[in-house]
């Protein structure tokens, strides 16, 4: 009976040995990667929807519209005078529109990075 003992804890301690911890840091890699990706869709989304609300006339006293005019203006970086047309839509279109499109750039590169380097490419 002590010899079927020791076995089982001989085998017990193989399975534990066996744990492969690249696996579950890949998986974590992954995670990260598709939230950093999920956050930059949602910026791009709100500089979007900013875009729609100046170009649509959409009334700047609603709580949706200062909502998003709010953290649109956050996310904006230094692209908010980057072009300067005569026409006050059209400056919002290029110059918010540019920052959407960098914030899908930069969050697309960031999480393939963090894809490489958690090992789940």
């Amino acid at each position: 009976m002590g010899e079927h003992a020791e076995e089982k804890e001989t085998a017990d301690q193989e399975t534990r040995r066996k744990v492969d911890w690249r696996a579950g840091s890949g998986r974590a890699a992954g995670i990260l990667a598709s939230v950093v990706r999920w956050v930059g869709l949602v910026f791009a989304a709100i500089l979007v929807l900013h875009v729609v609300f100046v170009i649509g006339e959409a009334n700047p006293d609603n709580g949706i519209v200062s909502f998003a005019r709010g953290w649109a203006d956050g996310l904006l970086l230094g692209f908010k005078d980057l072009f300067m047309p005569e026409d006050a839509k059209l400056r919002v279109l290029i110059n918010y529109g540019i920052a959407a499109v960098f914030w899908m750039v930069v969050t697309g590169v960031l999480a393939k990075i963090i894809r490489r380097v958690g090992g789940s490419a």
